[in-house]
């Protein structure tokens, strides 16, 4: 059986076990049904997902044309501390910038590879944990808006990581940190404009992926360059997909591609 993806980051939903879903041009295929199976990947053409012309992806899903000029992309999305909605100052478009960055957001602790701090929208609790392969995460604060939140990542940053380790992730190299203890360590380094936001009354979440077999040895797979690819699942965690012969594959890493996915 074969479908055709433009790929998109999976749906994730979190239960005992992650629950990971893939679009495809006419159905939602449930990754973790397709463990201990054998897939094949074809490569063909790439959609650039703001304009959909077969254009070369850029990043992000984006041609490179897109990537200069779509609000979806700005400077802001990668480095909150730059949001000015809240100003209504402009970057690309205000009134998408006022949608997004004038809604609550999280600043987050996640144990990946190591503890990190990190931003995101409440709506993204816990999607973006789970897309980082955290295998538990607490919440610092939640701020009403985007810039709040950035700030307070800017100054924690000088005290935790903010990057993930995506092999040491996947290897599954890590170990359980005590994230309460953590958090409250790093309170007296929130800013002045977003103490009234700390949340000190909640608890960790605790995240399990499906994956019956960690890599020791990673080989990351690039579609623009093999074209193709067959290999047997056995897990699935953040975005990445990981066969029995170590090859891992990042879905959202490889947004803006078209491919043909067989169920060999």
């Amino acid at each position: 059986m074969q479908y055709r993806s433009l790929l998109t980051k999976m749906k994730t939903e979190l239960q005992d076990e992650v629950l990971y879903y893939l679009e495809t041009e006419f159905d939602v295929l449930n990754m973790n049904q397709l463990l201990d199976r054998e897939l094949a990947f074809y490569f063909v053409k790439y959609e650039c997902l703001n304009c959909h012309e077969n254009k070369k992806i850029f990043r992000q899903g984006f041609c490179y044309d897109c990537f200069q000029s779509s609000a979806r992309v700005g400077d802001w999305i990668m480095k909150p501390e730059l949001s000015k909605a809240h100003l209504g100052q402009e970057d690309r478009d205000l009134e998408y910038e006022k949608k997004v960055q004038l809604q609550p957001h999280v600043v987050y602790l996640a144990n990946s590879s190591a503890v990190k701090v990190g931003v995101t929208r409440k709506t993204q609790v816990p999607t973006r944990w789970i897309d980082q392969g955290a295998h538990e995460a607490i919440e610092i604060l939640e701020a009403p808006n985007r810039y709040l939140a950035g700030i307070t990542e800017v100054a924690l940053k000088k005290h935790v990581a903010d990057k993930t380790n995506w092999r040491t992730m996947l290897k599954n190299e890590i170990k359980d940190e005590n994230l309460i203890e953590i958090r409250d360590q790093l309170l007296q380094y929130i800013p002045d404009e977003a103490k009234d936001y700390v949340i000190t009354n909640n608890k960790e979440t605790n995240i399990k992926f499906p994956v019956t077999k960690y890599p020791e040895k990673l080989k990351s797979l690039n579609l623009n360059k093999s074209q193709n690819y067959k290999g047997k699942l056995v897990g699935i965690k953040g975005q990445y997909l990981i066969f029995e012969d170590q090859t891992v594959f990042n879905v959202r890493n490889n947004e803006g591609l078209v491919v043909d996915l067989e169920l060999v």
